[in-house]
């Protein structure tokens, strides 16, 4: 481990309650030395553990059903496992990365993905594997909030602006490695058997681990509060409250077809009561405060949750389709929808290079409008190039969105909340993961049709019409990030 700070180094800002601003350094370091290689690569690392882990279970799922003779509804809560795990542990990751620093609470992250890597390699039961996923989604949220808390007071201490170029490679990353998990977990399977998905994530959180402490300066030291005064920087009844909105949402939404209404009752309670209590709080985990003042951000989160309900309306409904509709392998289906990860990685880097936020903004909401109007059109007959076409339209999508919501979030969010705010981003995103398997379940109650899929076509393009309005409408969405 290397606590010396090289030339090219930024020397860590101290942001957060818990540590001790150091100095900073002269605002005469160009963008490409501040954030060279070795800085970066731990938090693309890092950032992308999450996504990988979100797919890469999909190509084992009928391997461990007849494992463990579960049903195929059973194993499908593995997957559900990572999402709401991941919902409500960005944020709170974020929330003790400002308390403790994010270098600490990033390597902490990758220690909980190892430990998930031996409990899911080994497990004995089902049960144990769910265990495994839930620890894999709380390790793996630290990467996103420490990682963009890492750059903004790196960037911050130098007196950059808005560092472009690596939040686009961030975003591609993460971009690139969901995309890939599919086909990486189908080799794993093949190579060894299902238990290489999990056990995968022990090399993965040890590289990540090393990475860091040779490459990531410490985190300033930290004041020695009392156990009272941490309590209350750490806020555990906003957590608890958060916590039961986002896992009783989930719940909700997906038993949408036979509603449980009560638990839409315990959603409008805890939310009720997370605003009540968090206006009072002295350290509030989510600062209701700061969000109604900071109308822009609000509606970055909100763009973010619509722009991702489409989208994965279109990966998990679209791919879907292609096999039980349009009578394709899963292997040719995989081969289809891989060009869009090339499109969304040159788009995001095309935007990144100038923080564009509000032109893309338009793009992407353009691009989502005739996407779903060309979805409507297919049907089992299309041709595969056609289908290949429609891909990679959505693909400019998540290279346009993706990079611009980041930008205008690292514009918008005040710099003492930039890892409790990034980590509201990616909740956002996995909201919108949640309410597009709702819209599935109801296009495709058994298989995946024609008319399922036009019918999951209107909400796309009605989603693509209310992006597109407000981004126009909003004045507050600039050109391009400070």
């Amino acid at each position: 481990m290397t606590d010396r700070l090289e030339p090219g180094d930024a020397v860590n800002s101290g942001v957060g309650t818990g540590a001790v601003p150091a100095v900073q350094p002269a605002a005469s370091v160009a963008p490409r030395k501040a954030f060279p290689a070795r800085f970066v690569a731990p938090l693309m690392w890092g950032a992308a553990l999450n996504p990988i882990n979100s797919s890469i279970i999909a190509t084992s799922l009928v391997a461990i059903g007849l494992a463990f003779g579960v049903s195929a509804g059973q194993t499908a809560t593995l997957v559900a496992a990572v999402y709401v795990a991941s919902a409500v542990a960005q944020p709170t990751m974020g929330k003790l990365a400002t308390q403790f620093g994010p270098r600490r609470v990033f390597i902490a992250g990758m220690a909980i993905v190892v430990v998930a890597g031996f409990v899911g390699a080994f497990a004995p039961s089902f049960g144990w594997l769910l265990v495994s996923r839930v620890l894999i989604g709380i390790g793996t949220a630290a990467g996103y909030p420490t990682a963009m808390a890492l750059i903004r007071q790196r960037a911050d201490g130098l007196g950059l602006g808005i560092p472009g170029a690596v939040l686009g490679t961030m975003s591609i990353a993460a971009q690139v490695t969901a995309a890939l998990g599919l086909p990486l977990g189908g080799v794993l399977v093949g190579l060894w058997d299902w238990r290489a998905v999990f056990a995968i994530n022990i090399p993965l959180g040890v590289i990540g681990i090393v990475m860091t402490l040779l490459w990531i300066p410490a985190d300033a030291p930290r004041r020695r509060d009392g156990g009272r005064e941490l309590l209350s920087a750490l806020d555990p009844a906003g957590l608890a409250l958060f916590a039961a909105a986002i896992v009783g949402l989930i719940l909700f939404l997906q038993g949408i077809r036979q509603p449980d209404w009560w638990l839409l009752a315990l959603v409008v309670t805890a939310v009720s009561g997370l605003i009540l209590w968090e206006r009072r709080a002295r350290h509030p985990f989510i600062d209701v405060r700061m969000l109604r003042r900071n109308g822009p951000l609000v509606r970055t989160y909100g763009r973010q949750a619509l722009t991702q309900t489409a989208m994965y309306m279109v990966l998990y409904g679209y791919v879907q389709w292609l096999e039980e509709g349009r009578g394709l392998a899963a292997s040719v289906s995989g081969l289809v929808m891989l060009p869009m990860t090339l499109v969304g990685a040159v788009a995001a880097a095309l935007v990144s290079r100038r923080a564009l936020v509000r032109g893309p903004l338009i793009g992407s909401a353009v691009a989502v409008t005739l996407g779903g109007v060309a979805l409507s059109m297919v049907s089992g007959d299309t041709s595969v190039v056609l289908l290949v076409a429609l891909s990679l339209l959505f693909g400019a999508v998540t290279g346009l969105t993706g990079v611009s919501n980041q930008a205008a979030l690292y514009d918008q969010a005040p710099a003492s909340d930039i890892a409790v705010a990034s980590g509201l981003l990616r909740t956002s995103t996995y909201l919108g993961a949640i309410v597009a398997s709702a819209i599935i379940g109801f296009a495709f109650p058994e298989r995946a049709t024609d008319a399922g899929l036009h019918g999951m076509a209107g909400v796309v393009v009605g989603l693509g019409v209310a992006l597109l309005v407000l981004v126009l409408v909003d004045r507050r969405v600039p050109w391009r990030a400070r």
